[in-house]
């Protein structure tokens, strides 16, 4: 029944399987050994043998109607009743207020249980609340945000009538928890449509009232750099994030990248200027994610995203240094995803390539100052152990006895052994000076070739020069 019915009609593979049945909880727990129930609304969760995640839990629910539902969520009392339509009366859209029965419990003798006609509204792709739309939110005011995740995860449009409705009664959503606000929201996020999804939470009043300060920006014009307002930057920048399958963080960030912008504006039009808008955005980002209870690594990863998204990233005006303090403030497995959000502000911003030279340039410089150097620190022997084989005392001998060595295991990194290398050092010793110079200077001179040879590699890599 519900999500499970809908999903089998749309020939997608169900989540996971509810089962509605007009016996009582204690009768369904004596029917299935492993089983339990902890909750007061006729629920009971069966374990299965089956090897299929979908199937290993099963949830069995008494039919029931609700009553009361003071905190907007939840029903104060419960009634157990004898037939389907009388349960499915109380559930939230019609094409979820579905069930499969079967004929004298045979599977090939199924039929549907349609009494909303959600089957011609799935085929519609309408999302239409079951009775009446107000009194279906005021009894739990969730069911707004998830007819906008339907919305924006099915592909559907929500019927007029339910969407005045929820307009209407957006301001019930204050009655919810942040936790599910925010659960909801996340699917939204994750979905293909998640820009639409973000607007229509803005058109309905429902963005209001848990991430007002995103509102702030609309109709917020920008400088000579955007061609859009404010806000349709950002759900653009989220639009492009979501086309190229970033993940949570970097989508979350590219929507709240500019939060601050509205509030640190200075001057008007083209001249306009948003001086420490990162910084300030970061501190809003922090306080709107901690707000809706996300967890802690989350609110840190997408608040450093925010926080570093303006980096500079001239060509002959960024320097190896510079990266090398950037990694530091962000983090070498944070990069990747920073680099991510800076596309996606680009393409909010209404221009034409998300990476440009610029950008890709800024890639190689990472790259090369994140590539361990070519040193002899990567031997698996150690100067004093050269030293040792040697019978020298300290001085530039040994550093060429190290470059020799290094130069040997460039060339066929198997040789980085300690019994190989102590080998190698133990023939370097029948040298003269001379020869040992000489053999350090070609190996010198070997190392630089691969280097070079590295570098010009990673150049091509990202199509720099």
């Amino acid at each position: 029944m519900g999500g499970c019915v809908r999903d089998m009609i749309r020939g997608v593979e169900p989540q996971d399987f509810d089962v509605a049945t007009d016996a009582r909880p204690e009768e369904v727990e004596k029917m299935f050994k492993r089983s339990f129930s902890d909750n007061k609304f006729g629920t009971v969760k069966v374990f299965t043998e089956s090897t299929k995640e979908n199937l290993k839990e099963v949830e069995i629910t008494t039919y029931r109607t609700e009553e009361s539902y003071k905190d907007r969520r939840h029903p104060e009392k419960i009634n157990f009743v004898e037939n389907i339509e009388e349960d499915l009366k109380r559930r939230d859209f019609t094409i979820n207020a579905m069930a499969l029965g079967t004929e004298n419990h045979k599977e090939e003798e199924t039929y549907l249980v349609d009494p909303f006609n959600g089957k011609e509204d799935l085929k519609k792709e309408v999302i239409r609340a079951v009775g009446d739309p107000q009194a279906r939110f005021s009894e739990d005011a969730l069911r707004m945000m998830r007819a906008v995740r339907f919305f924006s995860s099915l592909g559907f449009f929500i019927e007029e009538e339910t969407r005045q409705a929820i307009k209407e009664n957006a301001f019930l959503l204050n009655n919810i928890s942040s936790e599910r606000i925010r659960d909801e929201f996340v699917k939204i996020i994750m979905s293909k449509r998640a820009m639409e999804g973000v607007e229509e939470l803005r058109k309905m009043d429902l963005l209001a009232q848990f991430i007002p300060e995103l509102l702030e920006g609309y109709g917020v014009d920008q400088s000579k750099h955007h061609i859009y307002d404010c806000y349709t930057h950002s759900v653009y920048s989220l639009d492009y994030a979501v086309k190229k399958d970033f993940d949570f963080h970097v989508r979350m960030a590219a929507l709240l990248h500019d939060v601050a912008k509205p509030r640190v504006k200075a001057g008007e039009g083209k001249e306009a200027t948003f001086h420490n808008h990162e910084v300030v955005g970061a501190k809003m980002t922090k306080k709107i994610l901690q707000r809706l209870k996300f967890r802690k690594e989350d609110v840190e990863k997408i608040t450093l995203l925010v926080r570093y998204h303006l980096f500079y990233y001239n060509v002959g005006e960024v320097s190896e240094s510079s990266v090398r303090r950037l990694l530091r403030k962000v983090g070498k497995e944070n990069i990747e995803k920073l680099l991510q959000v800076r596309m996606a502000d680009r393409i909010g911003s209404g221009v034409p390539k998300a990476e440009p030279y610029r950008l890709r340039h800024m890639r190689y410089l990472i790259e090369r100052v994140s590539r361990d150097p070519l040193s002899t620190g990567m031997l698996a022997i150690r100067g004093n152990e050269v030293m040792e084989i040697m019978d020298t005392s300290p001085g530039p001998m040994i550093g060429d006895v190290l470059s020799i060595l290094l130069s040997e295991v460039i060339n066929d990194p198997q040789k980085n052994e300690k019994e190989e290398l102590s080998g190698k050092v133990k023939e370097i010793k029948q040298l003269s000076v001379k020869e040992i110079k000489e053999r350090a200077q070609k190996a010198k001179e070997e190392i630089d070739r691969v280097e070079k040879k590295e570098d010009e590699m990673t150049k091509k890599k990202y199509w720099v020069t």
